[in-house]
């Protein structure tokens, strides 16, 4: 699905509203899909003549302390910036940033407070019960996800459970989601799948210069390193093929130092394994562009856009088949555009 083919006015009413965004880390960023989804969505209501508060997390990039300065700011593109402070503690930050974020936004007079991802909704019963009106993205069931367990665990089925009971909407990214909340709460959702803009190919110029790659010549894996992607299996897959195209893998740690540290020790294993570490801009286009087959084997997702934004470069993609990435494939098979 192409973002650009809602047109200019599909957000567009005859009042504007101004709208709170609340649950991603911080835009702009590549640290997440959540976050692409966050900073696409509120750039195009500024556009379509919104006001557009969004409440990035305090703290460092998860890739590292090198991308921090990137994201100082308190405006993007027309999106008013407001930075909420936080520990350091990866097992408070979620819970101390949707607190904090949801009291300062009481106090915004907003027609609509956004909840995304299912942490972030355990405060949503807060403005529901002072009667704002609010919606809640679930980008994916993350108490389903490997790096997660104990009170994390029970803290993101508890905000599950708040979407679900309290939400004015709740949008869902794929079939088998909507599925699940009608099925677990009888909750009729609105489905709404991610999208990714149509992207210009690009040559092999710069990944050639920096690590030797070129057209065809190497097998790709684009995500955030954390277990539930499945990297393992990858790897371990991998070592088992008598090839000479490299397995590039690009992305960075998620509060997922130890698995980081593992996936680091196998693939030191196997000369052919190429780790780049977090990756945007020209490099990121380059290697979508020039990939030889992007390969993806999560056992949880939401909608993946890495996917997407695979697929959007015309690449090959070799993926587990679970509903969310099988979804997104027979979409596309049957003439949905990408």
């Amino acid at each position: 699905m192409d973002l650009m083919d809602f047109g200019e006015d599909w957000v567009s009413v005859e009042k504007p509203l101004k709208i709170a965004m609340i649950g991603h880390k911080r835009i702009p960023s590549r640290e997440g899909g959540i976050e692409i989804v966050v900073e696409q969505l509120a750039v195009r209501m500024v556009q379509a003549g919104h006001r557009v508060d969004v409440y990035n997390r305090s703290g460092h990039h998860v890739s590292g302390n090198e991308q921090d300065n990137k994201n100082k700011r308190n405006q993007y593109k027309g999106v008013r910036i407001i930075t909420i402070p936080t520990f350091e503690n990866k097992k408070l930050n979620a819970v101390v940033y949707s607190f904090l974020a949801t009291i300062r936004a009481l106090f915004g007079h907003y027609d609509v407070i956004h909840y995304h991802a299912e942490g972030p909704c355990s405060m949503l019963w807060i403005p529901h019960l002072l009667g704002i009106r609010t919606v809640a993205t679930i980008h994916g069931l993350d108490w389903q996800r490997s790096k997660w367990g104990g009170f994390a665990e029970k803290f993101l089925l508890f905000g599950e459970k708040v979407a679900a009971k309290y939400a004015d909407e709740v949008i869902v990214l794929s079939a088998n989601m909507q599925k699940y909340f009608k099925d677990t709460y009888g909750r009729e959702t609105i489905l709404i799948p991610n999208g990714v803009i149509k992207p210009e190919k690009k040559s092999d110029i710069h990944i050639r210069e920096k690590w030797g790659l070129t057209k065809d010549s190497y097998i790709l894996f684009l995500a955030r390193l954390v277990p539930e992607k499945g990297l393992h299996y990858l790897l371990d897959a991998y070592r088992e093929i008598p090839t000479d195209k490299k397995l590039v893998i690009a992305g960075g740690s998620s509060h997922t130092d130890d698995y980081v540290e593992q996936i680091r020790e196998k693939a030191m294993q196997d000369s052919r394994v190429l780790m780049t570490g977090f990756i945007q801009g020209e490099l990121l286009e380059e290697l979508y562009s020039n990939a030889y087959v992007y390969v993806l084997p999560s056992d949880v997702e939401g909608m993946p856009i890495s996917l997407l934004e695979a697929m959007s470069y015309g690449n090959c993609c070799l993926i587990s088949d679970i509903a969310e990435n099988v979804e997104v494939v027979t979409d596309a098979e049957q003439g949905g555009q990408l």
